[in-house]
């Protein structure tokens, strides 16, 4: 009878340790189950992307269309550039690495980026927050929070729009259009 517990099952390495490496399906696998779970979507409706972020659950769902989808995609893009260029740290770092980097503790000694590309992010940046200012100004009704604000939560922050009520839903909408406009979506 042998000593101690018994074995778990698994994979092995030559020298009897269970081996750590999951394979990329495996992995993949249990990403799509949580998404199963948490959104309620069937196997192959989980392996759409879109439900990765707040905005593309909104786009799954059919709250926003294609066009706003991608101006969404478009401001965060914009505005991870802005902050990386300008020394921030990033809106919500996704991992402790990020947070340590954001830190200074580690990772953070890149190269000073070049003047020109820091003008032309500084820019694009500058249009889009400006079109989200105008946004807010000529909003159709004026309840709930301000088209600038809701889409920055929804596409900067991940924050989960899919309960927002409507007077919030017609103000997201409003900047997004605002945003297609601007990168000439529609």
């Amino acid at each position: 009878m042998a000593r101690g517990r018994k074995r778990k099952a698994g994979k092995r390495l030559p020298c009897g340790k269970r081996s750590r490496a999951e394979n990329r399906k495996d992995v993949m696998a249990t990403a799509l189950e949580a998404r199963r779970r948490h959104y309620g979507v069937s196997a192959a409706q989980a392996k759409d992307e879109r439900l990765g972020s707040a905005l593309g659950r909104l786009a799954f769902a059919g709250y926003i269309s294609g066009d706003q989808y991608a101006a969404g995609e478009n401001y965060g893009e914009i505005i991870a550039r802005n902050r990386a260029i300008m020394g921030l740290p990033m809106d919500q770092p996704r991992s402790v690495t990020g947070i340590l980097i954001n830190e200074g503790i580690f990772g953070g000694g890149a190269p000073d980026p070049d003047p020109e590309l820091v003008a032309k992010v500084r820019k694009q940046a500058a249009a889009a927050i400006l079109v989200l200012k105008a946004a807010d100004s000529d909003a159709p009704g004026i309840t709930g929070r301000k088209p600038s604000v809701l889409v920055h939560a929804a596409v900067c922050h991940d924050a989960d729009a899919l309960h927002w009520g409507p007077a919030d839903m017609r103000q997201l909408c409003h900047g997004l259009d605002a945003l297609c406009r601007l990168f000439r979506l529609r």
